[in-house]
């Protein structure tokens, strides 16, 4: 759920970005020293060797210099990189925090959207409907037709309103499911073993999930589930579909793969494209294989929390 606390002090740490725009001008500063020496020592090195050539033994001195320069110039960037290494590890901490208020806070939003939409605009739908209903009852009852002629016409547009009102229903109940499945409430394994009932083609299962992945994980991964067998139903020609959901420490692994024809391929503004975008904002990765003939396997991996 949101922290705001938290939320304050993600905030507070803004600076952070200024730092590193300071640290990326300081590395460029450095870089820039560490050229100037190499430069300065291959002069020194042309210096002494063109000394030495015309028979002056001091010119060797000039080598002392030069391995000065040069040493100089190898060990400074790596002194500061070595200094830098705790800083740079805490940086990615807070990025790694933040971006877990992000998504968190994201998933909890739609969760508060789903139970408005249930809780208000459905129930009240639900009355209307349930109203429409005992009116279009009543007016059809034969004491009531007999009391005048416009009763028809009253009749119809009741049951038109009644018809309107089951569609914004069923309108409202997909656009809630499809914010945050219900069916995830009893964790990724059975909703995933719910869709796979509900699909057009018969469908094998490995599900192996010894632990829950966070809220958010799991709500990408059924919703990559449920594009890409809709997909093996509807384009692939295939027969049999298989589902595989395997957990490794810090990373889910889910495969979806069918007998068909092949020749799936990421196209921009397609559908595998999207949830490949889908999958990167966790930074998961999407793999299709998918050669002329078949067979296809799509390959989603997913950090288990984020």
């Amino acid at each position: 759920m949101y922290d705001q606390t938290e939320h304050h002090q993600l905030t507070a740490m803004a600076p952070s970005a200024t730092r590193g725009t300071f640290t990326a001008f300081g590395s460029r500063h450095v870089k820039g020293v560490s050229i100037s020496r190499w430069i300065v020592t291959v002069c020194f090195v042309i210096a002494a060797v063109v000394l030495l050539a015309f028979g002056h033994w001091w010119g060797a001195l000039y080598f002392l210099p030069a391995g000065l320069n040069g040493s100089l110039a190898y060990l400074v960037p790596r002194w500061n990189l070595l200094r830098d290494a705790p800083k740079n590890v805490e940086r990615v901490r807070e990025l790694q925090r933040s971006r877990a208020l992000v998504v968190d806070d994201a998933a909890a939003r739609l969760r508060r959207i789903e139970q408005d939409l249930h809780d208000g605009a459905q129930a009240q739908m639900v009355a209307v409907v349930m109203k429409l209903g005992l009116a279009r009852d009543h007016l059809s009852t034969s004491a009531a037709r007999l009391q005048g002629a416009d009763l028809d016409q009253a009749l119809e547009l009741v049951d038109a309103a009644h018809r309107g009102a089951m569609e914004a229903i069923t309108e409202l109940r997909d656009l809630a499911r499809g914010i945050h499945p219900p069916a995830l409430a009893e964790g990724l394994g059975a909703a995933l073993e719910g869709l796979a009932a509900r699909s057009d083609l018969p469908v094998d299962m490995v599900v192996d999930l010894p632990e829950r992945p966070s809220p958010a994980i799991e709500t990408i991964a059924y919703f990559c589930a449920a594009e890409l067998l809709t997909n093996a139903a509807k384009h692939s020609g295939a027969q049999r579909a298989r589902l595989e959901v395997l957990h490794q420490p810090g990373l889910v692994t889910m495969r979806v793969s069918d007998d068909g024809t092949g020749g799936a391929r990421l196209e921009p503004g397609g559908g595998l494209a999207g949830l490949a975008e889908r999958v990167k904002t966790v930074d998961g990765r999407l793999r299709v294989e998918s050669p002329a003939g078949g067979p296809t396997m799509v390959s989603v991996e997913l950090p288990s929390h984020v």
